[in-house]
């Protein structure tokens, strides 16, 4: 006597046994109750979910004898019989699209459904599977007899790519009522599994069915002819052994292995923990994918301590846990990224040697450097600094130049400019002052004067203050300190009188004296060779040059990284004593 494999033998036969695609069944069961069945349906959904089957059942229930009231069919009459095992039928007729998919076949079809059904309680059911297969002239042939079909007669089309439909025949998709099967999750799976040995009498281990289940990736079908290939090799008993024998499935312990590797950083051992799946026969494709789940696992623990991921035992949950708390969570996600990566690019599945990608795959999963957040490297070095209080003078403490670069940068706490008077700056001179008083608030010299005024940043805008640095000469001239600017940018921008006249009232009260003159033309060496014979003669000292320096985005980016970590001192410590490299 021939044997019947599984998937056909426990085969549902009524809507209620139909497992995750409760949306569908449910429509179709109050639809046949309620006499409101459509004449066109598309069963969209991957392999192995019940498109086929629920299209089987809604033509047992539109021809069964001894239907319920609420629509479900005996599922035991000779009538729901041959439908059911798809037997030849007068009035159900199941075609394969893929090997009948010309203009021809589609025309020999209308013809067919012209017929009324061979009783008038009776319905005429074509059952189309693989439909995305028929070609677009196929479609035109029936896209007339789907709009007006005759009494009684009605069309399922089941696909497993609708978007090929779409592309060759979307004048069907409003002529149909389209449903969307899922997956089915693997807990369901391994229900149906459980049943289906506890009727054949079958010892089965839980484990062995979780991993079964796992494997079908959503196919309820996939997964009892999985089990059919199990039992073949297992006889009367379904263990975890067997299962990975027959079906190449890596144990959950493989996996807490390699995580330990990761976690002590045994780079090296990766290689023999490679070598030793290879030698007990796992595909590594397989072992990858199941990586990608496990990672995801850790991820999910990690996030949520309390979280209980089904089809786990207790002690393997405890175990995944236990590894989860050695990540952050952040490096899980990396490691997660890294993974997806792989397969996204599509390079695992080019190769015919998987195993240096996995390895290379693993190896630096076992370097990844750990993610440490920069708040704690300062809370490590001491906490951040104490904030100080501010001066009790108006004027904003001078900017000091790094002697390194040449440039201003921000002191460590600098008083907020005040709002007015729009020109800050230090205490006005007191015009009735000695002329010696006046002479020594201005001994610092004209290059002090000349960087507080431009680091004022209610006077001077930074880019403005970059470019009259540059462009400037200091020295002295007939009436006084001076500040020459050369032709360019700066002599431009400070050709508007007003601007001039407050760098100029500014620069004066710097530096305590009466007026200090802006002169804009000629170059900044002639200012410079000018300023030199009053040196000679015995003049205040105002004569050198200030450094003329080009101003590009790296200097810019520069100045920005010193203020920073002048103003964070336990920064620099840790630049220095973890060799790091600050960046935007």
């Amino acid at each position: 006597m021939s044997y019947l494999a599984l998937a056909r033998k426990y085969r549902p036969r009524r809507f209620g046994e139909v497992s995750t695609q409760e949306h569908v069944s449910e429509t179709l069961k109050r639809a046949v109750a309620g006499n409101r069945v459509g004449h066109a349906y598309l069963f969209c959904g991957p392999r192995g979910v019940g498109k086929t089957t629920l299209a089987r059942i809604l033509a047992m229930s539109l021809n069964c004898p001894r239907r319920r009231e609420d629509g479900e069919p005996c599922g035991e009459c000779d009538d729901c019989g041959r439908i059911w095992a798809g037997h030849t039928s007068l009035d159900v007729v199941e075609i394969d699209a893929a090997s009948n998919r010309g203009v021809d076949d589609a025309r020999e079809l209308r013809e067919r459904a012209m017929y009324a059904p061979s009783d008038e309680a009776r319905f005429k059911v074509y059952i189309l599977d693989e439909a995305h297969m028929l070609t677009r002239e196929a479609w035109n042939a029936l896209l007339k007899i789907l709009e007006e079909p005759p009494p009684r007669v009605i069309f399922v089309f089941a696909t497993t790519e609708p978007r090929k439909i779409q592309q060759s025949a979307s004048p069907i998709l409003s002529r149909c009522q389209r449903f969307d099967f899922r997956r089915i999750g693997a807990n369901d799976i391994a229900k149906r599994l459980q049943e289906v040995l506890e009727a054949e009498g079958i010892g089965f281990d839980p484990e062995s069915l979780r991993a079964i289940a796992r494997k079908a990736n959503g196919g309820m079908r996939d997964g009892l002819s999985l089990l059919d290939q199990v039992l073949a090799l297992s006889d009367r008993q379904v263990s975890i052994d067997s299962v990975v024998r027959v079906l190449g499935v890596v144990a959950e312990e493989r996996y807490l292995e390699l995580f330990d590797l990761i976690i002590e950083r045994r780079h090296g051992a990766v290689f023999d923990f490679v070598e030793e799946l290879i030698d007990e026969g796992h595909d590594l494709v397989e072992f990858y994918h199941g990586l990608a789940e496990k990672l995801r696992l850790l991820l999910r623990m990690a996030l949520d301590a309390d979280s209980s991921p089904e089809g786990l035992t207790r002690e393997l949950r405890e175990d995944f846990a236990r590894r989860a708390g050695a990540f952050s969570p952040g490096d899980l996600v990396r490691m997660l990224a890294m993974s997806s990566s792989l397969e996204a690019d599509g390079s695992l599945r080019r190769t015919g040697r998987p195993r240096v990608l996995v390895e290379m795959l693993l190896l630096r999963m076992s370097y990844l450097d750990r993610t440490v957040e920069l708040e704690e490297v300062i809370r490590a070095l001491g906490g951040p600094p104490p904030r100080e209080s501010a001066p009790p003078a108006a004027a904003p403490a001078p900017r000091h130049v790094s002697p390194d670069l040449g440039r201003s940068a921000d002191p460590p706490a600098a008083a907020p400019p005040p709002a007015d008077p729009p020109v800050a700056a230090p205490r006005p001179a007191d015009p009735s002052g000695s002329p010696e008083d006046r002479g020594a608030r201005g001994a610092g010299g004209i290059h002090a004067v000349w960087e507080a005024v431009l680091a004022d940043r209610s006077l001077v805008k930074k880019a403005l203050a970059s470019v009259l640095r540059g462009a400037a000469t200091l020295g002295d001239g007939p009436s006084g300190p001076e500040v020459k600017i050369s032709d360019g940018p700066a002599s431009e921008w400070l050709s508007d009188p007003a601007m001039r006249r407050d760098l100029e009232k500014a620069l004066a009260l710097h530096s305590g004296r009466d007026s200090v003159k802006i002169s804009i033309g000629g170059g900044a060496g002639a200012g410079a060779a000018e300023s030199e014979p009053g040196a000679e003669a015995g003049g205040n000292h105002l004569s050198a040059r200030a450094p003329v320096e080009r101003v590009t985005a790296e200097t810019v980016r520069e100045t920005r990284l010193n203020a920073l970590v002048e103003r964070v001192p336990q920064l620099e410590q840790a630049i220095a004593e973890l060799d790091l490299e600050l960046m935007d």
